[in-house]
């Protein structure tokens, strides 16, 4: 369980001054312009000829995902940002995303022109931090053009009114909410990192590089290889009550009601008729598959007659095969032969049928499926535990700013 250092006492909310404060800062917060206490975009050093160029898809939840170093000859023409130690980047184009970055590495780098490059005399980190708060946000907001890619430029940015603190609250204030994000860093890498202990294993255990013993510590019996027919049948069942949900077929989330995901597609009784029912333990095939592989539903429901509706006609042992059929191995050979499949058309029954498919002993395979189970149950706990501090620090944002 998470525990959260609170050290922050004062809850009596005053004119320009948070709701939620260290006890020992009193006063007024001063207003001022974000152009009047940092430089943005200041005038930029010669670009070097090297360097590791930084843009949007290069970072994610404040950290930098990937360094690559790229040369001035064929550098992008949006790469002009030559970064010093405490510049913030703030994502000028979608900034409701806040996919900002605060500088602090060694080295040459240089940032995309999709960054406001922003320099400050004040605590670097306190305006990291403060470009987050969701009432600076809207107000970026507000002064965004376009619609599919709404951007603010330099000017207007500038122009937004922030509250300033003295320089040691705002050294305070940083501190503080840079040590919930080293915690929140933490636990994506731990994340991460059984992600892919999980992917790893997973390759492993389905090559047969790695076997379990059965309860006795004997060898269980060679795995059968039988075509995906053998196992599981095509079933298209249209017999079914509106009451039912419909179900959205996901990539992330495998089938799912659509009202439990942003999934905003309206359908008219008449086609909704034709919808197929799903049955929890059915594996759907879907229009990406031979990205994804197959989907599988832990839920009653219907969904578009496009999916192939595979139900096991062999006992199995369901997170087995929900496992394999993600695995890169069981993907390749979805490819392996699947030119002109990809432009809009599905895999059909017919070729899931041709490929072969591990088929060990029952209680192999409920070993092997409680194994992973376990990895995910932990990847589980740690995604809960992210999505609890984010919506904790969050709420702080709204209350130690004003």
């Amino acid at each position: 369980r998470t525990k959260h250092p609170n050290p922050l006492l004062t809850m009596e909310k005053k004119k320009n001054t948070p709701k939620l404060r260290f006890p020992e800062f009193k006063g007024e917060w001063e207003e001022k312009k974000l152009g009047e206490i940092a430089e943005i975009n200041p005038k930029t050093n010669k670009i070097p000829n090297s360097f590791i160029y930084i843009d949007l898809e290069s970072v994610q939840s404040g950290q930098l995902l990937k360094e690559d170093r790229v040369d001035l000859v064929n550098a992008p023409s949006r790469a002009q940002r030559v970064l010093s130690k405490k510049d913030v980047l703030f994502q000028m184009v979608r900034p409701y995303q806040k996919n900002n970055y605060y500088f602090d590495k060694d080295g040459e780098y240089v940032a995309s022109t999709g960054y406001a490059q922003i320099r400050t005399m004040n605590e670097s980190r306190y305006v990291f931090q403060y470009l987050h708060f969701q009432k600076f946000t809207d107000k970026v907001i507000e002064r965004c053009t376009g619609t599919s890619y709404p951007a603010i430029n330099s000017t207007d940015l500038s122009s937004i009114e922030i509250f300033i603190p003295s320089k040691e609250e705002q050294t305070k204030i940083a501190t503080f909410l840079t040590a919930v994000d080293e915690k929140l860093t933490q636990l994506k890498k731990k994340k991460t990192l059984l992600k892919q202990y999980k992917k790893g294993v997973m390759q492993k255990l389905f090559s047969q590089q790695l076997r379990f013993k059965d309860d006795n510590n004997q060898d269980f019996p060679d795995w059968q290889e039988l075509p995906g027919n053998y196992i599981f049948e095509n079933v298209s069942d249209k017999n079914h009550i509106s009451e039912l949900p419909i179900l959205a077929i996901t990539q992330e989330y495998g089938a799912i009601p659509r009202e439990l995901i942003d999934y905003n597609i309206t359908v008219t009784d008449k086609s909704v008729d034709s919808y197929k029912v799903v049955q929890i333990g059915d594996f759907i095939i879907s229009l990406r598959s031979f990205q994804g592989g197959i989907e599988y539903s832990k839920y009653n429901g219907i969904c578009s007659p496009a999916y192939i509706i595979l139900r096991p006609i062999m006992e199995i042992e369901d997170c087995f095969f929900k496992s394999f059929f993600k695995t890169e191995l069981y993907i390749k050979a979805l490819n392996k032969n699947i030119e002109g499949i990809r432009d809009g058309k599905m895999i059909s029954y017919k070729y899931f049928s041709e490929i072969n498919l591990p088929y060990p002993s029952l209680p192999e395979q409920q070993k092997i499926a409680n194994f992973l189970s376990s990895i995910d149950e932990k990847i589980n706990q740690c995604s809960a535990q992210i999505e609890k501090m984010e919506a904790w620090k969050k709420g702080l944002l709204q209350q130690m700013f004003c």
